[in-house]
């Protein structure tokens, strides 16, 4: 483990307990973490996650945006119908089958299709969180158990550990969000 990744560890854990709490501070701690992974994930052969960090921070500039300048609860906490979640994860399946069978043809990348799964996975869950849907948290729990195997098979051990944390994590945003979003619809 090098000081880059524990630098990196330590900015993503400080983007999501922010983003449990609706910090706007969370797109900065995001931007920082994220720059320092693309050089991470790059050395050890995991490009798709590389490349998502751009979208990450691209994410954290229009969370910033989104999430406004002094009130943070510009955006209330949402939901969506079933049917939205059924054709977003048909739709995750089917993207990650394409671009995990292309980086397996054309590249050297390491365990192509779960680096495709969990990239597409988490372009969507990003927006959702940035969106301020309360199911993003269950999307990433999901991600988050698929990419500590990912990062174990690569020798990214504290990586690893991070996302067994952010399991944690997201079961606490979940709840957190949930009785917020209840609080909502009671007013």
């Amino acid at each position: 483990m090098s000081p880059m990744e524990v630098s990196a560890v330590g900015l993503a854990l400080a983007y999501v307990v922010l983003a449990i709490y609706q910090q706007r501070l969370c797109w900065l701690a995001a931007i920082a973490s994220a720059l320092l992974y693309i050089a991470i994930f790059w050395q050890v052969q995991l490009y798709l996650e590389a490349a998502l960090q751009l979208f990450y921070i691209a994410m954290a500039i229009y969370g910033w945006i989104i999430w406004g300048s002094e009130n943070n609860s510009v955006v209330a906490i949402q939901t969506w119908p079933y049917r939205y979640h059924a054709a977003g994860c048909l739709a995750l399946l089917l993207l990650s089958l394409m671009l995990g069978g292309a980086m397996h043809a054309y590249t050297d990348a390491a365990s192509p299709f779960i680096d495709a799964g969990t990239t597409v996975s988490a372009l969507l869950a990003t927006w959702m969180v940035a969106r301020k849907l309360l199911e993003n948290w269950l999307y990433w729990i999901a991600i988050d158990l698929a990419s500590i195997g990912l990062y174990l098979s690569r020798d990214l051990t504290l990586t690893a550990v991070l996302f067994a944390g952010y399991v944690i994590l997201a079961g606490l945003g979940y709840r957190t969000w949930r009785r917020q979003w209840l609080a909502q619809q009671t007013l």
